[in-house]
């Protein structure tokens, strides 16, 4: 090394000394001033502790020892919310955990108005899932999730918005139930069911009795329609290959026996 810089002294003259250092300089200065900040990257630049902005995406120049730059994502970024025991507006025990889906809009909001937004949107997030499934029925937690999730993501959204952080969506992924809460509900589901076919049994024994009620009116208005049905049923009696065979006689004559 000590006979590069002898050799290039040599053949600078006596400027050399100032060129090395200039290049030396170059060599440890440039790697700090310069860097580099893909698309989804933006980096908020201090100047002597002073908010200048955010910069990029591109080549970024700063001042070395002068601006300091903190490197912000602005991906969409998950983040699952942990279990948390819940008490229904119905006072039922339940554990339930979401997942919560945001990013950064605001780079400098980020950065200067909250310390960590990560920790303090997840803090949020729990807070906020505890609340509102508090206030719901279990039965609107099983069936009326879309909305639920809604209402999660503009609450956490509003409080989320000061620190230009933008929730996209929230979901509840799972709701577990105590084992005696499941019992219960299988058997209400059952007694359900239960109900409903006794319904439909009702419903058609009356539509049949109904339609039975108009067969017997049209039958008392054109008698000969009887005579029709009986031979009707005789002919499906005698397609079955019995060796029973049946005679039809008419009633009336009979009837001079029934008067006496």
């Amino acid at each position: 090394m000590e006979q590069l810089i002898v050799g290039l002294i040599k053949i600078l003259g006596p400027s050399a000394p100032v060129i090395i250092i200039i290049a030396v300089l170059a060599i440890f200065i440039l790697p700090q001033s310069i860097r580099i900040l893909r698309e989804y990257e933006r980096g908020v630049i201090f100047r002597l502790g002073k908010l200048q902005g955010a910069k990029g995406p591109g080549l970024i120049f700063l001042i070395p020892v002068v601006d300091k730059m903190v490197r912000m994502d602005l991906r969409v970024v998950t983040i699952d919310v942990p279990k948390q025991e819940v008490m229904t507006k119905d006072n039922v025990p339940a554990t339930v955990d979401a997942v919560i889906y945001f990013r950064v809009v605001d780079p400098n909001a980020a950065v200067v108005k909250v310390e960590n937004f990560w920790k303090a949107t997840s803090l949020i997030a729990q807070t906020t899932l505890r609340s509102v499934l508090g206030q719901s029925p279990l039965d609107d937690l099983l069936a009326q999730r879309d909305i639920i999730n809604q209402k999660l993501q503009e609450i956490i959204d509003k409080q989320t918005e000061p620190w230009g952080i933008k929730v996209t969506a929230v979901e509840v992924k799972d709701v577990a139930l105590p084992d005696s809460m499941k019992r219960a509900m299988a058997k209400q589901a059952e007694a359900e069911r239960e109900r409903r076919a006794k319904v439909v049994n009702a419903e058609g024994e009356f539509q049949a009795a109904e339609k039975m009620v108009q067969a017997a009116a049209l039958i008392a208005k054109e008698p000969i329609a009887l005579q029709l049905r009986y031979l009707q049923t005789m002919r499906e009696m005698a397609s079955e290959h019995n060796t029973t065979t049946f005679l039809p006689l008419p009633i009336d004559l009979f009837s001079a026996f029934l008067k006496k």
